[in-house]
């Protein structure tokens, strides 16, 4: 089958969804988002994400691919953020949709993420931040746990800092490139950078770190973490609101370079030319309100 593959970058509050991925009892940002799909392409495309969130955990720059039946796009290519946003909840949008190469994978391209968790170290909780950030009222020591976060970069077994599965790990060796944290008056950021992730692993981070600053551990400690490779050796899991999937990294290909992206997408544009009016058109924003009105 003739198919166009677009690239989306995706953005979704995860306070009301069992994480991303379809799920047996509840509902996930993927079935939102297929069933967007499923609105507007008869062969209701799946979409094929580059990592899963866990329920209650956000993102701002979640990646996912998704192949179109050629004979059913309809539209000029830059419409379709519009037309999908016009099915979705408020609280999930798609922020871009590219064309991209046929052989491109969300998934097994990626080569690398980046995650923020927010911290509001503060006596009273921000309610505007309630499902945003973690509350951590108590007094903290920055620098203890700077100098803890400082051990976290490099090839390490994230074993003690992980959840566990129903199933054996092949390997809990991962690498971080960037393990920092910043404060912005009583907002704390912790950003974590690296080539993958176990399963709650930024959040055992984040629980750990907290609790070094809260006196509980010494920053040398986490070495012997480390060296446990058991997750109960650390420190607790940070809850899952103040989590976000800031962005996922991909290597540019040799054939991607020189904004072939952007010249794919021109001459996707220039083949449907005629069969659709422009985008400031009268009939297209009729169209955008027909779709709306059909929620």
């Amino acid at each position: 089958m003739d198919t166009l593959k677009f690239k989306l970058v995706i953005a979704y509050d995860g306070t009301k969804y069992e994480g991303w991925q379809m799920q047996k009892t509840g509902v996930g940002v993927q079935q939102k988002v297929e069933e967007a799909l499923a609105s507007i392409f008869p062969s209701r495309p799946q979409v094929y994400s580059s990592s899963r969130t866990d329920t209650g955990v956000h993102a701002l720059g979640m990646v996912a691919h998704v192949e179109i039946p050629r004979a059913e796009f309809k539209m000029l290519p830059r419409r379709l953020v519009l037309a999908l946003n016009a099915w979705l909840p408020e609280d999930i949008r798609v922020l871009s949709a590219t064309p991209c190469r046929a052989g491109f994978h969300a998934r097994f391209d990626a080569v690398g993420k980046q995650y923020r968790y927010f911290v509001w170290n503060q006596t009273a909780m921000n309610p505007l931040l309630r499902h945003q950030a973690w509350h951590v009222p108590g007094k903290l020591n920055l620098a203890a746990m700077r100098s803890a976060a400082k051990l976290f970069p490099g090839k390490h077994d994230f074993k003690s800092f992980a959840a566990s599965r129903r199933y054996e790990m092949e390997s809990t060796v991962r690498t971080l490139t960037r393990c920092e944290l910043t404060r912005n008056g009583p907002r704390l950021t912790f950003l974590i950078e690296g080539d993958g992730f176990l399963y709650r692993m930024c959040r055992g981070i984040v629980g750990t770190l907290v609790q070094v600053g809260k006196g509980k551990f010494a920053a040398d400690g986490i070495k012997r973490m480390f060296a446990c490779r058991d997750r109960r050796a650390a420190g607790m899991s940070a809850p899952a609101q103040g989590l976000v999937l800031w962005k996922v990294f991909y290597k540019k290909a040799q054939s991607e370079k020189n904004s072939k992206p952007k010249a794919q997408s021109s001459k996707l544009e220039r083949n449907f030319k005629g069969q659709t009016p422009s985008d400031d058109s009268p009939a297209a924003r009729r169209r955008l309100e027909t779709l709306r009105s059909r929620r």
